[in-house]
């Protein structure tokens, strides 16, 4: 399969990561042991850098054999069929495995034990996982369960098709009732655990709607255009309105401190293989209700 580039100045690796749908690091793998073709030519430097126009052709490696452990863990499965499952992820639930993280607690291991099958396109630590939320991050996150259920996917949230809408409580009250962010967001020169908005980044957009007023608080609406890394958490705390929780970007804890108070609330997109738009829902988890209730009771 081949992609035109459409941005200047990125990485071959980032490249393909975001269009195939794989995570860079298996990208940098296979770049670096087989190559990508770039305009015809054969190369197999991760780090090289693609121009504007260039055409990018690579081959996906064939679905790995999983080794990571199924586990007993419930899940909130909204829906399921043949090609595709949208689970309700709790708080404090990471997706998947990595290098800093190794336990069996993880969405994967929830789903080898729960789901009949996982697409293999990412390999042995995530597989059928086509985007991801952040461990304090709760909501609807689509997995897919063959290949090219996991490409279709994929394909949606990079062109943009797919609809991912959240709940946000942030700190302060916003002046405007709606707006659009649209700032690049890279990896932090002083913390490289956390992410910024940074000129040298890549293009993030967040649309966001003001839902209810509390007076220091403000419920919000956020759609993503684009799914970079804490997107909407970065965005918020550049409008000066960081989520309620977030302690890594600057959130408040008086009201709440177990994590943010973000929830993936909305999903529509069109089912991989019958292509019907499907529009998923689900309600803000208790203790989220119970933070926004309080606040309800303080305005009477």
């Amino acid at each position: 399969m081949a992609y035109e580039v459409d941005s200047e100045k990125i990485r071959l690796d980032t490249f393909i990561a975001e269009k195939w749908a794989i995570s860079r690091s298996n990208a940098k793998t296979v770049i670096e042991k087989d190559g990508a073709f770039v305009n015809g030519v054969n190369r197999k430097k991760s780090g090289y850098e693609l121009k504007k126009g260039d055409v990018v052709e690579f081959e996906l490696p064939a679905p790995e054999v999983l080794e990571v452990k199924a586990e007993n863990i419930p899940l909130d499965i909204v829906y399921q069929d043949e090609y595709m499952a949208v689970i309700n992820k709790p708080q404090g639930m990471v997706v998947h495995q990595a290098s800093s993280y190794k336990k069996n607690d993880t969405l994967v291991n929830a789903l080898l034990y729960n789901l009949d099958s996982l697409s293999g396109i990412n390999g042995v630590i995530r597989p059928g996982i086509v985007h991801r939320l952040d461990k304090d991050t709760s909501g609807l996150i689509v997995v897919a369960k063959n290949d090219e259920a996991h490409k279709s996917l994929a394909s949606q949230i990079e062109k943009k098709t797919a609809r991912r809408i959240y709940y946000g409580l942030c700190d302060g009250n916003f002046k405007e009732d709606e707006g659009t962010v649209d700032k690049p967001i890279a990896r932090s020169r002083k913390d490289r655990k956390k992410m910024a908005i940074d000129e040298t980044g890549r293009r993030a957009v967040t649309h966001y709607r003001v839902l209810e007023r509390f007076g220091k608080y403000t419920l919000v609406r956020f759609e993503l255009e684009t799914g970079r890394t804490h997107q909407i958490r970065v965005h918020a705390q550049s409008l000066h309105h960081p989520i309620v929780g977030d302690e890594v970007y600057g959130g408040s804890t008086a009201l709440y401190h177990n994590g943010q108070l973000l929830h993936a609330k909305e999903l529509i997109l069109e089912h991989p293989h019958t292509h019907e738009e499907m529009k998923f829902e689900c309600e803000l988890p208790g203790y989220f209700e119970d933070v926004l209730n309080k606040l309800r009771n303080k305005k009477q």
